[in-house]
């Protein structure tokens, strides 16, 4: 897919996140001269090409008060985790999880999962209820805490962009 002016305008308007009102869509197609159900239609464009992977809201933990993070990974049995993944992902506190391959010999974990909490202790029993929901599929753990909030965006497109015809 292509983007044309109109599709390149409402990825720079919405690349830093959307407005934050009842019905964003209508505030950005006001800023930009079109009718919501167009914008609607355009982004619902591109996200079916995959231009656009999703949309989705992004909190800030340590402002909600989950000053503790932790990347929990274990090592499940291949032949479960794909079935208790989803259980673990599921948890409240857990933002995600996904599976990767293990990088043996020095990694053998096979399971990610981010775990959010007010406390240290809290994370501690999300472990807890983790390691109860693996079971014995879990042969090891380990979880990795947040030291220092670390910025975090996507593509961005630059707004400088002149168009260049292709004869020049």
């Amino acid at each position: 897919m292509i983007l044309d002016s109109t599709d390149r305008a409402i990825v720079t308007a919405t690349q830093g996140g959307l407005p934050l009102v009842a019905r964003p869509f209508a505030a950005l197609a006001d800023d930009l001269g079109l009718s919501e159900a167009e914008v609607m239609r355009r982004m619902q464009a591109m996200q079916d090409d995959g231009v656009i992977r999703r949309i989705a809201a992004a909190p800030n933990h340590y402002k909600l008060g989950m000053t503790f993070n932790g990347m929990s990974v274990w090592d499940v049995d291949d032949a479960v985790v794909d079935r208790l993944g989803p259980q673990v992902g599921a948890l409240p506190y857990v933002t995600h999880c996904y599976r990767r391959p293990r990088a043996l010999p020095e990694w053998p974990y096979n399971l990610f999962a981010m775990l959010h909490g007010a406390s240290r202790d809290e994370v501690e029993a999300q472990r807890q209820e983790v390691i109860a929901i693996l079971g014995d599929a879990c042969t090891g753990h380990d979880i990795l805490y947040s030291t220092q909030i670390l910025k975090k965006t996507g593509l961005r497109l630059r707004q400088d962009r002149k168009e260049t015809p292709c004869s020049d």
